[in-house]
């Protein structure tokens, strides 16, 4: 298979792109990836560009247009594929049973019906096609808010079942990690690790970063499956498999 370097990882990011090389160079083949969600091609192009063929389904042209430019640039447009719709509509633009990888990231806390979707992802998957989610965690959100002296909205994100901070509240819902390992089960597929994304990347003042981004990308990378740092990061990455 063709490979080409990408760009390495930041602490933001280096949980979930720890995963997805794991699994690419485990199965040691071009894959079929889905993005469902993807946007811009944050993670599409880059797995482009190391050989895989990437489809990225979202409801925005705009990001779409933006993705076909960034694969354009990156000299990978033949193995990006852009489809515009939404993600519970996945069954009518995918085929079914045709992925080997599927991310969706920072979507479920937003479509109509996450267990509807989830199901959708499930059914698009080969059997031992692997399936990554990220999530908005819970109680980083609760955190956040009160460090921030939002105690109101913090006390109403703790006590909503959803997760949610009140009626201005941008996201639908929030997961806590037995909740979102729970839906993924739901839907036939088998969980292999919940992670942390930015245990404490929003956390450190970004002068900290920006002078040692080695030590923050290896205590991400460290932090992430520990209880109970990984029950504190701003986001959820859930990793599992069909059977």
């Amino acid at each position: 298979m063709e490979r080409t370097h990408t760009r390495p990882a930041g602490p933001r990011t280096a949980v979930v792109w720890a995963a997805l090389r794991e699994e690419t160079d485990r199965r040691g083949a071009s894959l079929v990836v889905v993005d469902v969600g993807g946007g811009t091609g944050g993670f599409a192009v880059p797995l482009a560009e190391t050989g895989h063929r990437v489809t990225v389904v979202d409801a925005s042209p705009d990001a779409l247009a933006a993705l076909t430019r960034r694969a354009a640039e990156a000299g990978v447009a033949g193995r990006v594929a852009a489809i515009q719709g939404d993600g519970d509509r996945l069954a009518e633009l995918v085929p079914a049973g045709s992925a080997d990888l599927i991310l969706c990231h920072s979507l479920l806390e937003v479509v109509d019906d996450p267990a509807e979707v989830v199901h959708a992802l499930a059914a698009t998957l080969r059997p031992g096609g692997a399936l990554s989610v990220v999530v908005a965690n819970r109680a980083a959100a609760v955190l956040s808010r009160a460090m921030n002296g939002h105690l109101d909205a913090a006390g109403a994100l703790l006590r909503d079942p959803d997760g949610r901070a009140g009626p201005g509240d941008k996201l639908r819902r929030r997961f806590d990690p037995a909740e979102a390992a729970a839906l993924l089960g739901a839907a036939g597929l088998t969980v292999e690790k919940i992670q942390g994304v930015r245990v404490l990347a929003d956390l450190v003042p970004g002068g900290v970063a920006d002078a040692d981004p080695d030590a923050l990308l290896a205590f991400e990378l460290a932090a992430a499956e520990l209880p109970p740092y990984r029950d504190i990061a701003t986001a959820l990455h859930v990793y599992a498999r069909k059977p």
